[in-house]
């Protein structure tokens, strides 16, 4: 995308009341050129761990949409950040799908990295995430 900047930070978080229960996931987008978007989903019934992921998902989706070539992934979930840094070992039958859907889409950048950041560091992806959930009971959505 011309004058875009090729480099973002995305902050990321997935929420989960019950895990499993309703669950719902954020995403920040940010540039040094101050261009900022945010975005929420409603997963329904997700665990934590799964919510964390679809959080990714829906960043590098679209990350890549407006064009961005590197990215710093900031996350307070200590088991994706040790995953997709290969630290870990993705285990969990219900992450493996969601391991295997980020990893077809990071070959799309130059560079991703992850930073693992304390919740208080996250405090906002984590506030969008639960609205997700609360806008979705209100308007009584279904996942």
């Amino acid at each position: 995308m011309e004058g875009q900047p090729a480099t973002a930070i995305l902050r990321i978080d997935g929420a989960s009341r019950g895990n499993p229960g309703p669950a719902g996931c954020a995403v920040i987008l940010e540039d040094g050129d101050g261009r900022r978007e945010a975005h929420t989903r409603y997963l329904g019934r997700a665990t934590n761990n799964q919510a964390e992921y679809e959080a990714l998902l829906l960043g590098l989706e679209r990350a890549a949409a407006l064009g961005y070539r590197r990215l710093e992934v900031r996350s307070d979930s200590e088991l994706l950040v040790r995953q997709m840094t290969g630290a870990y070992r993705v285990k969990h039958p219900g992450l493996v799908p969601l391991h295997r859907a980020v990893s077809r889409l990071l070959p799309g950048f130059e560079e991703v990295c992850f930073t693992h950041v304390e919740r208080e560091a996250n405090a906002e992806a984590d506030r969008l995430a639960n609205l997700a959930i609360d806008e979705a009971r209100t308007t009584g959505s279904r996942g």
